[in-house]
């Protein structure tokens, strides 16, 4: 089993969402932030690969068909120079509710830069390094937000793209991986109102 869908878009845009669906679609399992939970040595690994070390991303994405979220979508381009034949969503959303949605869920966690936990330490470096640890700077970290996007449509070939927001639902998502569309409405998950702000916390079960 190797990778096929490569998840670019930033966390809080849907990619729970579009993890289920490319579930249904025959695309799983699919890897996200909550499959990291569920391996504590994966906490390293990508510590690791932030660090700017080798990478095994056989052994990361050992038994996964697709990856989303974070904190694969860090290293996407990564992702799609080593899985040449792999397509590519960018998941996207209005910069101004994302900016809001993150500062009620992911971002809401202060994190001390000398923490020696494996979770925290990773987040440091693989998701809140892209915003120079400036996650309540609105201006800033909207345009960290919008260069992520513009870029990745800079790097991927058209043909190998998808942008895409969830609210689209499945016709564009099928169409562009030559499935058919199912019959029951696209899942959605993840809505703000039902984020524990201590997701990580709970989920390593600590």
């Amino acid at each position: 089993m190797t990778l096929s869908v490569i998840g670019a878009g930033f966390g809080r845009t849907g990619t729970l969402s579009l993890k289920l669906a490319l579930e249904e679609l025959g695309f799983g399992p699919c890897y996200h932030m909550m499959e990291v939970f569920k391996n504590p040595s994966a906490f390293g690994w990508w510590e690791a690969a932030a660090d700017g070390g080798p990478v095994d991303w056989a052994r990361i994405f050992e038994g996964y068909r697709s990856t989303v979220d974070w904190p694969n979508a860090t290293f996407y381009r990564e992702l799609a120079e080593a899985y040449p034949e792999a397509r590519v969503i960018l998941t996207e959303r209005d910069p101004e509710t994302w900016f809001a949605s993150t500062q009620a869920t992911i971002f809401a966690r202060e994190i001390d830069p000398a923490t020696e936990d494996p979770f925290e330490r990773m987040i440091l470096k693989v998701v809140y390094g892209l915003f120079d640890r400036r996650m309540h700077d609105k201006d800033h970290v909207i345009s960290v937000f919008k260069a992520h996007n513009a870029r990745v449509r800079e790097v991927i070939a058209p043909e190998r793209l998808l942008v895409y927001e969830v609210t689209q639902g499945w016709a564009p998502l099928c169409e562009f991986l030559g499935v058919p569309v199912p019959d029951g409405p696209m899942p959605k998950v993840n809505a703000r109102e039902n984020f524990p702000r201590d997701i990580g916390r709970a989920a390593v079960g600590s």
